[in-house]
């Protein structure tokens, strides 16, 4: 059992190996004619001078939190800390790179159709995909092999925790500034573009075109890998942690069977979940349709494929870790757990892609609606996306309940209920142990959008653009089914971390202490008190997020407005005039650095200051934003992208098709849900996670 972190360790090396295969494959393909190259450079520009910016200024943070760790955690804390973020924001970097290269390849590649276009679109996600899931692996398992098992050093467990949380501090930042930056420039290029100018999206025109195309890769590929690297890391530390501070394990005694299969599994589903998905990444192909149902089936052969290994590779697992009848009961058990967690993934998934893709009633319900204004537009995608709340909700009572029993059928009955919660920890591994191959059909969608861009500003064919949107609008339902799997796993993931926060404060009081530990008992004022703090804290980080968006937007909207009016020729096209871009550029790279610190400081600095205070008040605050948080990640992320979807419903020829009034009032329903889909609802899973682990990190200086 020693040798499972070296096989995960190996499995990581695969896939950053299979990583690079997939770069030199799409940097070997011809980027198309110099007006597309040059389009492309600005986006690549644009990209990386705004992740340059945002990573300095997160360094900060990142260097403040660091000497907090070093002083009240573990000196070597910090660096496991720095060592999570740091490997987060590589990855964010490398899938900035290669998607800002694989834009315009992929547009020249869709002038010989789908076949071509699709399968090199997705090769430039993977290579984000198999970075996020590499590294993350990678820098884990290194982490507990040099703490735990070669220098077996003090806190070890709580150094690897810190690993996490280094994780996502990164991810929170990249989230919410990204999510400014792209959204602000979406909404200030689609209301003055496509409703006042009556311009086409992404014409050559329009000044915040390329800051738009420029959002896409720093919201929707850097900010969404580091999420899922946060989400997948969080994932695997969670039952590693429950299963130390649970049993007060130190690194000496972790070499006991009973413990080290509990800690093992993990990473060993982690281990097989990864070779899935590497093998699954091959099996995506292309096909000659623009039929969304048959590219959607050619893109997401690759994760049905890896999802069914997985089950195989995980029962394996389980048979070989918890066979020992002395110490455990029935070894399926644990194993339904993470397939259960992995089921109830896949059917969150499919749930925002019934409720956000064009083929199914409420994204046509949405386009119906917009028929009689922008009003019953807006109302119709709220309610939808209230009702994919209720669906998801359901699902992941049903992925709790079987995983819990599936814990329980594992561990015999005098751990205390221990086993139901490891069962429901390992189920959020199930989610997330095909995470490659799941970022990578995510990183894919606005690898596409990119491309649609720069076939409408180098002004191609319109057959080009007929591809391109094909596989745009299947992008925006993988971008929703990825959030799925996100928000899912976050809140499986969060109530393992609570527990193992709970077990923490009373290891960390010691046995002769007053603590009598941590109290949920909602009678109490403290505890009722902290439940409604925490409810209300997700609203509150939402509004926050909007509103930044909102006043970077109306910055965007004066500018587009102001160079149209003051540039001659522009609105009409002029042979050699063009827009300043840099300009829309710079206003969102100041507007979503500047507004990105206020809620990202909320979610770390709110459950220090309450377990300071009171630990029960923060375990009630804990409890109530896992639930409110849960519920609008769902309800945000799956509105928005019915807007949307109905917007590109509509652009197809439905309702009088683009220029009409149905088309206006797509276009508003879809800019409301900008700031939902991409910026607030994404936010909310890693809100949820990083107050969980700042608690467990820190629970020794609450008591």
């Amino acid at each position: 059992m020693d040798a499972v972190p070296y096989l995960s360790l190996l499995s990581a090396v695969a896939a950053l190996g299979l990583a690079a295969f997939f770069y030199t494959r799409v940097k070997a393909a011809s980027p198309g004619d110099e007006r597309m190259v040059a389009i492309m450079t600005e986006i690549q520009k644009g990209a990386r001078a705004f992740l340059t910016q945002e990573y300095t200024w997160v360094a900060g943070f990142v260097v403040v939190m660091a000497v907090l760790i070093a002083i009240v955690i573990a000196p070597l804390g910090a660096i496991s800390y720095v060592l999570g973020a740091a490997l987060s924001a590589g990855a964010g970097w490398a899938g900035m790179t290669v998607a800002t290269m694989a834009n315009a390849r992929t547009t020249n590649a869709a002038k010989e159709g789908p076949a071509k276009a699709l399968p090199l679109a997705f090769r430039g996600g993977a290579v984000m995909g198999f970075a996020v899931a590499g590294l993350s692996l990678l820098g884990l398992s290194f982490v507990y092999l040099l703490f735990v098992q070669w220098t077996k050093v003090d806190d070890a467990f709580e150094i690897v925790t810190a690993f996490g949380l280094g994780a996502s501090s990164i991810a929170l930042f990249s989230r919410v500034g990204g999510g400014i930056y792209t959204k602000a420039a979406d909404v200030g290029a689609d209301l003055v573009g496509k409703v006042e100018a009556g311009i086409p999206e992404d014409d050559p025109r329009n000044p915040a075109t390329i800051a738009d195309n420029v959002g896409d890769n720093v919201g929707d590929v850097a900010g969404m890998g580091a999420d899922l690297f946060e989400s997948y890391t969080g994932s695997i530390i969670a039952p590693i942690a429950l299963t130390a501070f649970t049993f007060n394990l130190v690194a000496d005694d972790a070499g006991i069977d009973f413990n080290l299969s509990l800690l093992m599994f993990p990473l060993a589903v982690a281990f097989v979940g990864m070779l899935a998905s590497i093998v699954g990444a091959f099996t995506v192909r292309g096909g000659d349709s623009t039929d969304a149902g048959a590219l959607s089936r050619q893109l997401h052969r690759g994760t049905n494929v890896a999802m069914l290994i997985t089950v195989a590779g995980t029962l394996a697992v389980a048979a070989w870790l918890f066979s020992d009848g002395a110490a455990f009961e029935n070894w399926w058990g644990i194993g339904a757990s993470v397939i259960g967690g992995l089921l109830v993934g896949w059917a969150i998934g499919k749930v925002a892609e019934v409720w956000t893709s064009e083929h199914y009633g409420p994204v046509k319900k949405i386009a119906a609606q917009s028929e009689t204004g922008p009003a019953t537009t807006i109302l119709g995608g709220i309610s939808a996306g209230m009702v994919s709340v209720a669906a998801s909700v359901v699902l992941i009572v049903a992925g709790v309940l079987i995983a819990y029993w599936g814990g329980q059928q594992t561990f015999v009955d005098e751990l205390d209920g221990f086993g139901g919660i490891y069962g429901i920890a390992v189920a959020a591994i199930g989610m997330l142990a095909t995470t490659g191959v799941v970022v990578s059909v995510d990183a894919y969608g606005p690898i596409a959008d990119n491309a649609g861009g720069i076939a409408e500003m180098a002004e191609l064919d319109p057959s080009v653009r007929e591809v391109t949107d094909a596989l745009d609008s299947l992008g925006n339902t993988t971008a929703a089914v990825a959030k799925g799997f996100a928000v899912g796993s976050a809140a499986l993931t969060a109530l393992a971390l609570f527990k193992s926060f709970e077990v923490a404060l009373v290891d960390a009081a010691g046995p002769n202490s007053s603590f009598p530990g941590l109290s949920l008992d909602v009678g109490r004022v403290d505890v009722f008190v902290g439940l409604f703090l925490g409810a209300m804290l997700p609203f509150l980080f939402a509004a926050l997020t909007i509103d930044a968006v909102g006043r970077a937007a109306n910055k965007m909207i004066e500018e587009v407005r102001r160079q149209f009016r003051e540039i001659p020729g522009l609105r009409e096209g002029a042979e050699g005039v063009t827009p300043d871009s840099a300009k829309c550029v710079a206003i969102s790279t100041q507007a979503s650095l500047r507004e990105m610190l206020l809620p990202g400081t909320l979610a770390v600095v709110v459950p220090l200051v309450l377990g300071l205070l009171d630990v029960d008040t923060l375990g009630g605050f804990l409890a109530g934003a896992l639930v409110t948080g849960f519920a609008l990640a769902i309800f945000m992320a799956n509105a928005g992208g019915a807007w949307d979807n109905a917007k590109k419903y509509i652009e197809a020829g439905a309702h009088g098709g683009k220029g009409g009034d149905p088309h206006k009032a797509a276009v508003v329903g879809d800019t409301v849900g900008d700031p939902f889909k991409d910026t607030a609802g994404p936010s909310m899973n890693i809100l949820i996670k990083v107050m969980t682990i700042v608690s467990l990190v820190f629970a020794s200086a609450f008591v």
